[in-house]
């Protein structure tokens, strides 16, 4: 084995760790590092969306009325009539099959789409706080996010990134987090960059079988965390953003025990092992004697890189790949996310769900509990709804609890949640709700005991 590696060490020239390396650069540079622009911390790949969904903002909302209500006809017909255009092609087989329930939320998302659009019936259905919100404002803006990280995802998971940080970081994300070392690229993306990446980032690599079903469901309602620039918004409307170093720390313990105690416990406890369609990668969790993490590693990210060379493989997958959560993701946000916040804005149900709450925010003697109360249960709408309504209560620590719980919570169905219902990841509806109760009650008393310690 000593031999092996030193042949192995010889066998890699220059060229060969440039390989590795400089796509893994870009892909770093593209979509995980944060810069400045007129103000605004952002990624790369953030700013090429928005700068994209402004220049085409006339056309792009037909343009995503034309891709749902495609979808959900087709799916319709498929389901019907099974042709072997689809039938026979993998591809749009893997788009199309889905079970019923997945067939009436595609249908119900071009109903609603529809509606919107054209802003017929109910104003309260198409008005700028619920369903046109998630079309003119969320879905526009994942629309140009799909079609760049839909070509950059690669460079991060192509070449070898997730591979050689994999080898070393699998000894700590194991024993913590029952999850591979690779997996904490996931998490990184989402926090520097947008939790839709980190969703997208784990379902396409579920799919080509580097996670079981179980780890899946765990990064993606666990490490796809709200983005830094997020929270800098949100802690501007409750205006405490003088306290963010203390405020982002809070963040980070908090989702760090929660990660720690989330995949233990129902539902993420009980997912299945099992790999999507059966397909199961090396992950080279497995470091032979005689190497280091690192040496390791590097090999294997070499290797990766040299079967990832081929560009227009590169290209094929990247429209796959857009096209794939063009299709399949859309539908399913414009369905959860609006009606998520039409109870939220039409209905008491969330401000019912938070009185429960009360009795338990005034043993941590949170000050106001029974307005904090009332901004627990909407973050599962929306995640910046509890910083709007909680912007109105005097007492800043119980605004900082607020602000806090919101971004910890995690899995709102108006933006990362529906993205993770529209993915291939196995998260249910009622998974998803019990995961956010969960996140709720394992962070609420660390934010509280921060609070305390803070004002």
């Amino acid at each position: 084995m000593y031999m092996e590696k030193i042949e192995i060490k010889q066998r890699y020239s220059l060229l060969d760790y440039l390989k590795f390396i400089v796509p893994s650069i870009i892909g770093i540079m593209l979509l995980m590092f944060p810069f400045k622009y007129e103000g605004k911390t952002t990624i790369l790949v953030a700013l090429l969306a928005e700068k994209m969904t402004s220049s085409l903002e006339e056309v792009l909302p037909t343009v995503v009325l034309s891709f749902i209500i495609f979808t959900g006809t087709v799916t319709l017909i498929y389901k019907l009539f099974k042709p072997g255009i689809i039938e026979n092609n993998d591809f749009l087989k893997n788009i199309f099959n889905v079970s019923n329930f997945w067939a009436m939320v595609r249908v119900l998302g071009l109903i609603l789409t529809v509606m919107v659009y054209f802003q017929v019936g109910p104003e309260w259905i198409w008005s700028d706080d619920t369903g046109g919100l998630i079309l003119y404002d969320l879905i526009l803006t994942l629309f140009t996010m799909f079609l760049f990280a839909g070509f950059l995802l690669p460079f991060l998971t192509d070449f070898g990134l997730l591979e050689y940080v994999g080898a070393l970081l699998t000894p700590v994300m194991r024993p913590l987090f029952q999850l591979p070392g690779r997996s904490s690229i996931d998490c990184v993306a989402s926090w520097v960059g947008d939790g839709t990446i980190g969703v997208a980032l784990t379902n396409r690599q579920y799919e080509e079988g580097y996670y079981t079903s179980k780890e899946a469901a765990i990064i993606s309602t666990t490490f796809s965390a709200v983005s830094i620039t997020f929270c800098l918004v949100v802690l501007k409307k409750v205006e405490l953003v003088h306290l963010f170093g203390l405020y982002y720390l809070t963040v980070v313990v908090a989702g760090v025990i929660a990660a720690i105690i989330m995949p233990k416990i129902p539902p993420l406890s009980n997912k299945s092992n099992s790999y999507y369609n059966g397909l199961k990668k090396d992950l080279g969790e497995n470091v032979p004697k005689g190497y280091t993490n690192g040496q390791w590693g590097a090999h294997l990210a070499i290797q990766r890189a040299e079967e990832s060379g081929n560009i227009k493989n590169f290209i094929i997958n990247g429209l796959k790949t857009v096209f794939d959560m063009w299709l399949g993701v859309l539908p399913a946000i414009m369905t959860f996310g609006t009606i998520a916040l039409i109870i939220a804005e039409t209905t008491p149900i969330f401000q019912w769900m938070g009185v429960p709450f009360i009795p338990l925010l005034k043993l941590l003697k949170v000050p106001y509990a029974a307005e904090a109360s009332q901004t627990i249960m909407v973050g599962f709408a929306d995640m910046f709804l509890p910083s709007i309504i909680g912007a109105s209560i005097p007492s800043e620590m119980t605004r900082f609890i607020v602000a806090t719980l919101s971004v910890t919570q995690l899995v709102y169905l108006s933006e990362a949640g529906a993205v993770i219902l529209g993915s291939r990841i196995d998260i249910s509806p009622m998974d998803l709700f019990l995961i956010y109760i969960e996140r709720t009650l394992i962070t609420l008393p660390i934010i509280v005991l921060a609070a305390h310690l803070i004002f």
